[in-house]
């Protein structure tokens, strides 16, 4: 059922009846809905790779990246499930003996996945993967901000599922402040700082937790021990990737002074090896999203000064892949997440005044790190902090089934990906098992020298 005004919504009660009943406990049911919905995104494949193009001019390519990640983390799920079901046996003190205690993973009951417009479907179907596995039941809201992809997502999930399991629901703001209001199990969204603060005050109100994704300034930090052409390369791909709108894109690079010609001149090099002379009309470039995004970009250029790009083209919602220097480090520019094709460039002196620069701005999603040396690599990882980070290459840490991905601070709260995802969705209950045999009697009243004495010795340990 594909939901799309308060008239139509299946209730909550529907889908609490339906794990209040048991179903979807069973690994066998968890297992058939992981296959049931990996076959239906390869079915989608081409309706869902349209409706990116539609909605943000996604390349072929970029577009089936958004579906390989859903597939691999159905993949991952499945082969690791059974296992991930078993209970945790952990260790019991003297005070305990004899006795048996463990921690089973239960499911949380119903979640809410709230997702993005910039990986309009990777990123709400990826959760669900996490959600299913954990034995929840779902409710999902796409970004209305891509309607195309919004509206595909909502068809697959209709075919898929019994909505009292899993149900899409379509709509706009209005849509997303009406669920808010309802009590869930858990809430997980991706998206912006300000929204973020919206869903975790909405959640407060129930004692919700929330799962939140968000972004922050990622620090691109290169040091002069590199190799020019490979880090140019792997920088330029990792910035203009969807037309910048990537939450880990670097949104400033901090180069060596002595190393800024050279590592500039590299990456317009590579704008040009990727894009061609005109990246607007190359297949292989993307556009902002709408218009409001467009006109916000736009306007963050006139913070700095246009070493390459620079091209625009409202109508087409276009903003050519852009280098800036000198950028105003007081404006918005190089104070808010850009979520565009805009890369500012701040040059240093010293690697320490480097992570100064990064240090003094909020905890970021992800901090790139660009150097050969095993001393540089460890000084940046001990003495800064980010969600995540990368050494030598951007973006890729997302693809890692076996790393968490998540924020910290301002960046964003909890992670998911992988087991990281089933334990999200999942509450680890504690449980302390004992038998009728062997009771010391150490612990009743009267407390006589006896019990005290074996009470100091059990503090002895």
């Amino acid at each position: 059922m594909v939901l799309a005004d308060s008239s139509h919504w299946v209730t909550l009660q529907q889908q609490q009846q339906f794990f209040a009943a048991g179903q979807t406990h069973s690994y066998e049911f968890r297992r058939q809905c992981l296959l049931k919905l990996k076959a239906a995104v390869l079915a989608y494949q081409a309706k869902i790779i349209a409706a990116l193009s539609t909605d943000l001019g996604k390349p072929e390519f970029e577009a089936r990246f958004e579906i390989i990640s859903v597939v691999n983390e159905i993949n991952f799920a499945l082969k690791h499930l059974k296992q991930w079901l078993k209970p945790k046996k952990v260790a019991l003190s003297l005070m305990q003996q004899p006795g048996t205690a463990f921690q089973k993973p239960d499911p949380l009951g119903q979640v809410l996945i709230i997702g993005p417009w910039n990986f309009p479907f990777s990123l709400v179907v990826q959760p669900l993967v996490g959600a299913i596995a954990a034995g929840n039941c779902a409710i999902l809201k796409p970004s209305e901000m891509a309607p195309a992809t919004a509206t595909i997502t909502a068809q697959l999930i209709q075919t898929t599922f019994d909505a009292a399991h899993v149900a899409a629901i379509t709509g706009g703001v209005e849509t997303s402040q009406n669920l808010l209001k309802e009590k869930f199990d858990h809430i997980f969204f991706t998206g912006g700082t300000v929204i973020g603060k919206i869903v975790m005050a909405a959640a407060a109100q129930h004692l919700t937790p929330v799962t939140l994704e968000l972004g922050g300034k990622s620090p691109c930090l290169v040091t002069d021990n590199i190799d020019l052409r490979e880090t140019a390369k792997r920088i330029t791909w990792g910035k203009f990737l969807n037309a910048g709108q990537v939450c880990i894109a670097p949104d400033y690079l901090l180069v060596p002074a002595s190393r800024q010609d050279a590592l500039l001149q590299a990456m317009k090099e590579c704008i040009r090896d990727y894009y061609g002379d005109n990246p607007q009309t190359s297949a292989h470039y993307g556009r902002l999203v709408n218009d409001r995004q467009w006109q916000r970009v736009a306007q963050l250029m006139a913070q700095g000064e246009i070493y390459c790009g620079g091209q625009l083209d409202q109508r087409d919602r276009y903003i050519a892949p852009t280098i800036l220097i000198n950028p105003d480090r007081q404006g918005t520019l190089m104070t808010e997440e850009i979520f565009g094709p805009l890369l500012p460039v701040i040059p240093y002196q010293t690697l320490e005044e480097a992570i100064a620069f990064v240090n003094a701005k909020p905890k970021p999603l992800a901090l790139y790190l660009f150097s050969r040396d095993a001393e540089q690599q460890r000084q940046v990882l001990s003495r800064t902090t980010a969600g995540g980070v990368c050494i030598n290459d951007t973006v890729m840490q997302v693809a890692v089934d076996t790393l968490p991905f998540g924020g910290v601070g301002p960046s964003g709260m909890g992670s998911y990906h992988g087991k990281a995802s089933f334990d999200t969705f999942s509450h680890y209950k504690s449980v302390l098992k004992k038998g009728f045999r062997f009771d010391f009697n150490w612990r009743y009243p009267p407390y006589t020298e006896k019990n005290l004495a074996i009470m100091r010795r059990l503090l002895k340990q």
